[in-house]
């Protein structure tokens, strides 16, 4: 060995044939010969040693805080979590281009995008953040170590009302308002409060760890973002699909503006359900004795009816239908007519008919020609259209005043019947807590028809996949409407509408241009030189320019950019289930519209996030978690992991401090499994000739020469880097961190690493230089390895401060997020069922002989003797290789184990208790006499064979026809698996308690 040539001056000397010396006497050269030896033997472990730290070499730019020092007995999320996520970002390694450095998994490389819904630039991060952070930042990560060219895509948006309604509050705390600032001062006051303190959310999502490529960061309102927004509005125009009209919107009376439906939320409110009288009239419109009752909630629009509506079939009405009524408190006459969207059940079976006030009144209206009378005002007071209909008196009320007014006129009049206490769904406006009011009002629409259409096509034709496949029905449900889209808003922090109307003329001629020069061109032509124009006061909805998102942001409409070549359409597009239709739906169709392509392969909904008792959090309730102060106290890693663990693809996750608890108890014992590993490494390092590095793969002969107990943990290994990869490919993220943990803290941490110790540590048998001692180290080495690349997308922090520090060889990556995504080739790519099964019972044999231990309160020092009844003659021999890490495990005396055949067992001795592990396995441990508490024996069995029979008959619940049909054949196997199981250990036990019994009825 190289080491040892440091002593060969030393060996020469001794030998007497270096330097004309003289040689010594025989015993003076036999001790300067064993002295040269040792200090070459010594010099050797000492480049051993230093070699194996050597392999820990970090690269430049690691931060000390990771790989300095000792690791502490605890893991310091504070100290390394900030300075690694600098050190990720200023590398380089969230572009794209990183994946040249990258070994790729797949036989070409592909492009992965996924475009980030971007937050408000008003927001601070909440849960729904960090869970869409969580989510998408273990796509992105799985998929850049997997090989893709991975591109997650970030960006703000500029929320036209939240921002424009922080800077008016401002204003308004100064003693002034938007008016009097007047339009360019306000705007320019939103961009300097934008600049100062717009954007903290951007640095949040970064202490989530967010891999996205901030160096492609968008903003909705930026210069190349407005440029694609009005080259969408121009071109949708010209196919006739962007329209000027009058429809019903939702308005905010505070706002002052038209609000989108995702801006309404909707509360049970306690109301009232007021009944009166619509009294027919004669062909000379003069009262009759007849009338129809009818109910309502809203009795001020009453002066706004154009109708009263039936069903066609309601044998009430029937003779009344194209009769017409009076209008209470006015003298105008509306007819009555006949519909079946009215249910005959419900209420007194008619309907009033406001067009200009009801979204469903609306439809009907324009089903039956109706007048359309506006007699609210948009800002809640009435208008002077209800004098003109009759009824002046209730002019310029707000309608809350009239409302109230009304109904006592309506009692005075002898038309009110009764008024009773009613729970209504009432909408609110999501930014300023009032009463929508429906609406109709001239506004900018799409229309929706066609894009809707191919929208619905592409989900049909498995074009574009929804994850969960329920939401595909809701999908449906929604787009089959086909709605016009209203896409103005009387807002003025925005994206401007590039429409331009000539000054003092009727608005009836409009230009729709890229440009106010080209607007005036185009008006020129048709009015003259002399014309000025002047641009539309209205601003388009932030949902028109965030569905531009997937594409604008990578350089649409420039054809050529190569952003936009290489990276649209994205591959994912994840977010709330919530937005399903107010964003995702309009990308999708903005999309085919603009591009005609569908934006993104894939959909993937997550829920909200609840509580631990599943309540919704809020700031009324108190239950409100801020995901910063979980980071601060646990970590991110922690905080990932338990929102993680619980998400499931289109239902809400619950939350609370236990899970995050026990994420950073996970999180805190990874970093001691790694610290244990690095230790023992760096103190056997000496004893092997070449020390051996994490990551190397073993060959198939190799894992078969090891010992049973290597090939099963690296079996497991295997087939968890298979069933990992697996899911993240189908996007199953929460089954994977229970996969990972359970193999870490069991299989490894729990079994492997202590059967470790008896390879490595002298006291109990080890021998770190022996073949067995330098093949477990290369297996706590290599298993671990895997198991950090395989969670990483998920604890990125925790995982790469551990990695740091572990061996490699010459090579490697720089950082653990940039290494290969393990194959099932780094673990031998051997599958050992047989190993895996030998594993499987002495790790039940073990637990059963530790609580027997417990239940007779054997002494923890004392070292029992063992024996085993085993049916598999192949698990008995492996027991018997194995009789150090069994007698470890049990704090037996190994050489007091025995490993008989099954049909050798008889009648339980007397001062022995025999635990059944399975039908074909039981264990005897022999107690001091007075220890065996027969009676105690019979108790603990029939309570076992309880717990047993109740475990098997809930599993046997659980195989149905249907489930045996729909499941999974690795599902099916595992039940199944599991019902023979509990079904032979049932067996086994009753057949111990019948014997136990016996002894009873002998005593």
């Amino acid at each position: 060995p190289r080491g040892y040539r440091q002593g060969a001056a030393a060996l020469a000397a001794a030998a007497g044939v270096c330097l004309g010396v003289r040689p010594a006497s025989r015993r003076c050269r036999s001790r300067t010969l064993s002295a040269a030896i040792a200090a070459g033997a010594r010099t050797s472990r000492r480049r051993r040693r230093n070699a194996a730290i050597a392999a820990r070499a970090q690269p430049a730019g690691v931060p000390d805080a990771v790989v300095s020092g000792d690791m502490p007995g605890r893991y310091d999320f504070a100290a390394v979590e900030q300075d690694l996520y600098q050190w990720w970002e200023s590398s380089g390694y969230f572009a794209p281009e990183i994946a040249g450095k990258i070994p790729c998994r797949r036989d070409e490389r592909a492009p992965y995008v996924i475009p980030m819904p971007p937050p408000n630039v008003t927001g601070r991060l909440h849960m729904g953040h960090a869970m869409f952070a969580s989510l998408e930042d273990v796509m992105a990560r799985f998929h850049r170590m997997y090989g893709d060219e991975t591109l997650w895509l970030p960006g703000m948006d500029h929320a036209g009302i939240a921002t424009q309604m922080l800077v008016e509050r401002q204003l308004v705390a100064e003693g002034s308002s938007r008016q009097d600032a007047g339009r360019d001062a306000f705007l320019e006051r939103v961009w300097k409060w934008k600049g100062e303190k717009g954007g903290a959310i951007v640095e949040q999502l970064r202490r989530m760890g967010a891999s996205c490529d901030w160096s492609r960061e968008q903003f909705t309102l930026s210069e190349r973002m407005s440029g694609s927004v009005v080259e969408a509005f121009v071109r949708l125009h010209e196919k006739g699909v962007i329209f000027r009209g009058q429809r019903m919107v939702n308005w905010s009376p505070v706002l002052q503006t038209a609000v989108s439906d995702l801006e309404v939320e909707y509360a049970d409110k306690a109301g009232h359900l007021y009944h009166f009288k619509y009294v027919v009239v004669g062909p000379d419109e003069q009262p009759e004795d007849d009338y129809i009752p009818v109910a309502t909630t809203r009795p001020e629009t009453i002066l706004g009816d154009a109708a009263v509506c039936v069903h066609p079939e309601d044998p009430r009405y029937q003779h009344l239908i194209g009769r017409k009524v009076q209008v209470p408190m006015q003298t105008r006459a509306i007819p009555v007519i006949a519909d079946s969207y009215v249910d005959r059940e419900f209420g007194t079976g008619a309907l009033k008919i406001t067009p200009a006030h009801d979204f469903n009144d609306f439809e009907i209206g324009q089903r039956h020609g109706l007048d359309s009378h506006v007699v609210i005002q948009t800002d809640g007071k009435m208008s002077s259209l209800v004098a003109e209909l009759g009824s002046g008196q209730y002019e310029g009320l707000d309608r809350y005043q009239c409302r109230k007014r009304l109904w006592a006129d309506l009692e005075e009049a002898g038309l009110a019947l009764k008024r009773e206490d009613h729970m209504q769904r009432v909408p609110l406006s999501q930014r300023s807590g009032e009463v929508i009011e429906p609406m109709i009002s001239e506004q900018w629409f799409v229309n929706t028809e066609d894009m809707a259409q191919r929208a619905l096509d592409a989900v049909e034709s498995g074009e574009l996949r929804i994850q969960p496949e329920r939401y595909a029905k809701i999908w449906r449900g929604w787009l089959q409407e086909k709605q016009p889209w209203c896409i103005s808003r009387q807002l003025w922090w925005g994206h401007r509408i590039p429409v331009y109307y000539p000054k003092g003329q009727a608005r009836g001629k409009y230009y729709v241009a890229r440009s106010a020069e080209e607007a005036l061109a185009q008006a020129k032509k048709d009015l003259g030189d002399d014309v000025e124009l002047e641009q539309d006061p209205d601003v388009l909805d932030t949902w028109f320019s965030s569905g531009l998102w997937p594409f604008a942001t990578v350089g649409w409409p420039d054809d050529g950019a190569a952003d936009l070549k290489r990276f649209y359409p994205a591959a994912m597009l994840e977010t709330g289930y919530d937005i399903l239709f107010f964003w995702v739906a309009r990308m999708v169709m903005m999309g085919i519209a603009l591009t005609d392509q569908v934006p993104f392969k894939e959909i993937y909904l997550h829920g909200l996030v609840r509580d631990d008792k599943g309540k919704k959090m809020s700031k009324t309730t108190g239950n409100v978690v801020d995901p910063l102060d979980s980071i601060a106290e646990c970590g991110t890693d922690a905080l990932r992991y338990a929102l993680l663990t619980s998400s499931v693809p289109g239902a809400d996750t619950p939350f609370g401090k236990g899970m995050l608890d026990n994420s950073k108890a996970f999180a805190n014992k990874i970093w001691n499994v790694g610290r244990y590993i690095i230790t023992e490494y760096e103190r056997n390092a000496s004893a092997y000739p070449e020390p051996p590095v994490a990551g190397s793969a073993f060959s198939r002969d190799e894992v078969m020469a090891m010992p049973w107990i290597e090939r099963a943990v690296l079996s497991k290994c295997y087939h968890l880097v298979e069933e990992v990869t697996q899911a993240l490919h189908a996007n199953s993220i929460a089954p994977p961190t229970k996969l990972i943990k359970a193999f870490l803290q069991e299989d490894f941490a729990a079994w492997y690493i202590e059967a470790a110790k008896t390879r490595l540590q002298p006291n109990l048998g080890g021998d770190p230089a022996s073949a067995r001692g330098f093949t477990a180290q290369r297996v706590l080495l290599n298993a671990l390895e895997v198991a950090l690349r395989l969670l990483h997308p998920f604890m990125p922090f925790v995982t790469e401060a551990v990695w740091q520090r572990l061996p490699r060889a010459a090579g490697a990556a720089d950082s653990l997020m940039i290494s290969p995504w393990p194959s099932p080739a780094c673990a031998g790519g051997v599958r050992d069922e047989e190993a895996e099964a030998w594993f499987a019972k002495m790790c039940s044999a073990v637990t059963a002989i530790r609580n027997a231990r417990a239940k007779h309160s054997v002494p923890t020092k004392e070292r029992v003797a063992l024996t085993f009844y085993a049916q598999d003659p192949g698990f008995r021999e492996a027991l018997l290789k194995e009789l150090a890490a069994v007698a470890w495990f049990t704090k037996a005396d190994p050489g007091k184990i025995e490993v008989l055949e099954f049909d050798r067992r008889q009648e339980t001795p007397q001062g022995v208790v025999r635990t059944v592990v399975s039908e074909e396995l039981e264990v005897d441990m022999p107690v001091a006499e007075e220890e065996v508490d027969v009676a105690t024996e019979v108790a603990r069995l029939g309570k076992q064979l309880a717990t047993l029979s109740s475990q098997l008959e809930s599993t046997e619940k659980k195989i149905t026809p249907a489930f045996l049909e729909k499941a999974n054949p690795t599902a099916r196997e595992k039940i199944l698996q599991k019902r023979d199981d509990l079904a032979q250990m049932k067996a086994a036990v009753e057949e111990q308690l019948q014997d136990m019994k016996s002894k009873m009825a002998a005593a």
